[in-house]
């Protein structure tokens, strides 16, 4: 009988000693979402920003990368910092991989951040917080500047209300009514936060908790803006999770208002 031990680790040293090992590495980027299809690849189109990302990371390292985010961003939706892990057989200093990913990356897809992570580090599973920002346009003046980053909504809005109905909203709870959740995950989340803030006529609403649901926040703010307009009422809330119905809660807030502010591990 053979024995391949030496030969395997002779071929384990050999790689150490040229840097051609195995590397887990954690990415921070800050993306435009408006042309693209959202962050998970498709077979029908190139325009996700996953694959972008594992097109130019494949062809620079020439090898086949497939790259983790920490969460799925809808079409249209941006991010300030999505978080996402891959790995590589690669001795390219990180710095170098960095300065090259920005030179090949599209102007709408910024490389913040990158890292080498323990081999266990995984962007979605290693996640333990997230929060998303959504960006209202309260106001009748137009926002030229800023009109593919907020929702502009009109119409006057009782924010006492809303932030009353926030309150009810926290907690672990199972958030089936206020999402399009399909399949086998669990619809139980935990809701930490939400801050509502006006700054002039923009109203900021801040959701953090420990995940979030398809269209989630989306949805979660249409309900709020529906509260505020006093076609729901905080009251309602409570019945709205006992329904598990998609059609109690508000209507679906337009994706560019959307950005995932923050991940945390």
């Amino acid at each position: 009988m053979h024995n391949y031990k030496p030969l395997l680790f002779e071929l384990l040293w050999f790689k150490i000693k040229n840097g051609d090992i195995m590397q887990n590495y954690k990415l921070t980027l800050s993306y435009d979402g408006s042309r693209y299809k959202g962050w998970q690849k498709q077979g029908n189109t190139p325009d996700t920003i996953q694959a972008k990302l594992e097109t130019i990371l494949s062809r620079m390292l020439s090898q086949n990368v497939e790259i983790h985010g920490s969460g799925r961003t809808d079409a249209g939706v941006h991010a300030r910092a999505q978080v996402c892990s891959f790995k590589a057989e690669t001795d390219m200093d990180v710095n170098v991989m960095l300065t090259l990913l920005r030179e090949h990356l599209p102007e709408d897809i910024g490389a913040e951040a990158l890292e080498k992570v323990d081999m266990r580090f995984h962007a979605r599973l290693s996640c333990r917080e997230k929060s998303y920002v959504y960006r209202i346009w309260n106001s009748d003046v137009p926002n030229v500047f800023e009109r593919k980053y907020m929702y502009r909504f009109p119409l006057t809005l009782d924010t006492l209300a809303m932030e009353m109905a926030a309150a009810k909203l926290l907690g672990k709870q199972d958030f089936t009514a206020f999402s399009t959740h399909r399949g086998n995950k669990s619809p139980v989340r935990e809701l930490k936060e939400i801050k509502i803030e006006r700054l002039g006529h923009e109203l900021r609403l801040t959701f953090t908790g420990d995940g979030f649901l398809y269209n989630m926040v989306r949805i979660l703010t249409g309900t709020l803006l529906d509260v505020g307009t006093h076609k729901l009422s905080q009251d309602d809330i409570p019945a709205v999770f006992a329904s598990r119905s998609r059609q109690n809660a508000g209507f679906t807030a337009p994706a560019q208002g959307l950005i995932l502010w923050d991940v945390k591990y």
